[in-house]
């Protein structure tokens, strides 16, 4: 989407190739959660194939939405990248979709699905801007 919308953006600038460093940023973050899901969660990002236990390692440890901030990053990448004020757009909205399903749909899936184990881990890990210290669950299974 962030291609086909710098194709075709008339408002676009002369962009800068340091916008290369958050796209992949980015990249290795969306990657390293996908792995995490796996491993950790024994489960995938397919809705048909949620995680079967809470992941709550790696960057989970410090923020509880890594993925979704590895995808905003990409697109802040492209957004410098290419100067669009269209994936500029694209990403603040993207944002606001994140925070509507993490808000409907994945919070409440988690807190009925893991129950206390979820509770304690929304009180102790931020939704979107990750602390310095990790979560470290004294139940480790």
């Amino acid at each position: 989407m962030p291609f086909i919308l710098s194709l075709y953006d008339p408002y676009k600038g002369q962009g800068n190739l340091s916008g290369l460093i958050p796209l992949a940023v980015g990249l290795v973050i969306l990657l390293w959660c996908v792995r995490d899901f796996y491993v950790s969660g024994k489960g995938t990002l397919a809705p048909w194939d949620p995680p079967k236990h809470l992941v709550t390692v790696g960057l989970y440890r410090y923020v509880r939405n890594p993925m979704y901030v590895g995808v905003l990053f990409i697109l802040l990448g492209w957004t410098i990248s290419t100067a669009s004020p269209l994936i500029f757009g694209f990403t603040l909205f993207l944002f606001i979709a994140f925070y509507l399903r993490v808000k409907t749909h994945e919070e409440p899936w988690a807190e009925k699905m893991f129950g206390t184990e979820w509770e304690k881990y929304k009180n102790n890990v931020p939704r979107w801007l990750p602390q310095t210290k990790g979560y470290y669950p004294t139940n480790r299974r």
